[in-house]
């Protein structure tokens, strides 16, 4: 299940709840280091230097547990007590290029400012610029607010411990958080909380999509229309078509432009593609539409707004629109239990509510809450960092996946046919939210799987390759290493 995002003081209540229920503080530390390790290793190679930075407090404790079971890296463990007088230990480590720092110094509880001893302490670990690991929050960072003490580390990536806090959703906190990964099971009892807001896990979509019945034919699975690509756009068309068929629909069927129609159809075998005439008339025997990707030159037909907006308002069917299709939008209702998704990224959703970049980014929940007001209570897909899923009511989504080498040009169209593909089978219409939502950890996740893999792959790869991440058991469960 998806972890809530819970304060500091709900963190607290729940350590608290879980002690008078007989566990063990000591045991929950000692599996938080096994935890730790397992995903030190999973960053380092062996024979590998790791600094290990070690406060007073439980935090600490929990970077101290990490060391015996990295047994196959060089370690080096700094316990701190006096930042002033460990400087120079600091120093001499970290000129040994330590290939990842392991930041233990300050966890969630701390609540003023660093004091000048510290601050340089901190400073001089943000200047070495060797990557950093934190420990549920980086030192220094107020895990509520997302505001640095003064100072705080910089990490590369957060392994924050049970729940995520919101101050590491905070757009200000990520220069300092940078990639956020949760622990989800570290030894405490059930969560006793519930949240607006809740962090995506992998596990949430095992045994999604569900195995096909050996009886099914190609009209079970649903026919897609996408309408993409017009003149200097046609790429936009064939990526998100191709990422439609990925997701395995039983037919799609592209209207592109006559302008690009001969290399839009040049580049795909499996979908049928038509040029955009007057005569076409939708919603014809669709499943479910695509708008927008590549629709994006001056001179396109304005039958083509006018057919969104009837198919907005009318049927029943998916509609998902994206990229330069949300201009075409009007706002008001569509019929009630329909299905509708809107893909922006935030420049988009500023658009979308006439506000700046800077108010969407600043609140990234309450700007999804309005579009999807605005726009008839539609689902939202408020793309970025830490992508948002939800609606004006109900629970929020942030997804888990994903990195910066999504920001190139195409990224967009794949996520957008990835999802119509799946919203255009009728067994996937159920439950709009969780399909969404694994159409977007799915685009994350092969973004994360293609930079492990190799560091300057391109938006062909990731068309080629979205869709094929497993969900596996926790990672938590598996054997300490």
């Amino acid at each position: 299940m998806s972890r809530p995002v819970i304060s500091v003081a709900q963190m607290r209540a729940w350590e608290q709840a879980s002690w008078a229920a007989g566990l063990s503080e000591s045991a929950v530390i000692a599996r938080v280091g096994q935890l730790v390790a397992r995903r030190v290793v999973e960053l380092t190679r062996p024979g590998q230097r790791v600094l290990l930075l070690a406060g007073k407090g439980h935090n600490g404790d929990d970077v101290r547990a990490a060391q015996a079971h990295l047994s196959e890296r060089r370690v080096d463990l700094l316990n701190v007590q006096d930042p002033a007088a460990d400087l120079p230990r600091l120093e001499a480590l970290l000129a040994a290029r330590p290939a990842w720092v392991l930041d233990g110094l300050f966890g969630i509880g701390l609540n003023r400012p660093l004091d000048a001893a510290w601050c340089a302490f901190v400073q001089r670990i943000n200047a070495s610029q060797l990557p950093v690991l934190a420990v549920d929050v980086p030192s220094g960072l107020d895990a509520d607010i997302g505001e640095p003490q003064g100072v705080a580390v910089r990490a590369r990536v957060t392994l924050t411990l049970g729940a995520p806090k919101p101050g590491l959703l905070r757009m200000g906190a990520a220069e300092y958080a940078g990639r956020v990964e949760v622990l989800p099971e570290i030894g405490l009892s059930a969560c006793p909380h519930t949240s607006e807001i809740n962090w995506t896990l992998p596990r949430d979509f095992t045994g999604f999509p569900p195995a096909r019945p050996v009886t099914d034919h190609k009209g079970s699975f649903g026919h897609l229309a996408v309408v993409a690509g017009s003149l200097g756009y046609h790429g936009a068309a064939v990526l998100a078509t191709r990422a439609a068929l990925r997701a395995q629909p039983g037919l799609v069927t592209t209207f592109t432009t006559d302008t690009v129609y001969h290399p839009v159809a040049a580049q795909l075998q499996a979908a049928m593609v038509r040029p955009w005439t007057s005569e076409v008339n939708l919603p014809g025997a669709f499943s479910a539409f695509l708008f927008g990707p590549g629709l994006a030159a001056p001179d396109l037909p304005s039958e083509m707004t006018l057919t969104l907006r009837r198919l907005w308002r009318d049927v029943m069917e998916p509609v998902v629109v994206d990229a330069s299709a949300l201009d075409w939008l009007l706002l008001g209702p569509f019929p009630r239990n329909a299905i509708r998704v809107l893909t922006p990224h935030p420049g988009e959703a500023a658009r979308l509510l006439r506000a700046p970049v800077a108010d969407v980014l600043a609140d990234r929940p309450n700007a999804v809450r309005e579009i999807s007001r605005r726009f008839g209570d539609c689902w939202v897909v408020l793309k970025g960092h830490q992508t948002l899923v939800g609606r004006s009511e109900g629970e929020l989504f942030v997804n888990s996946s994903g990195n910066p080498h999504l920001a190139q040009g195409g990224s967009g169209d794949v996520l957008a046919g990835y999802l119509a593909g799946l919203l255009a089978q009728p067994a996937l219409q159920n439950d709009v939210l969780h399909t969404t939502r694994y159409a977007v950890w799915q685009h994350g996740a092969t973004a994360d799987t293609l930079t492990a893999r190799q560091p300057n792959w391109d938006v062909e790869d990731l068309v080629r390759e979205v869709g094929n991440n497993s969900v596996l058991p926790p990672a938590e469960e598996s054997p300490t290493p």
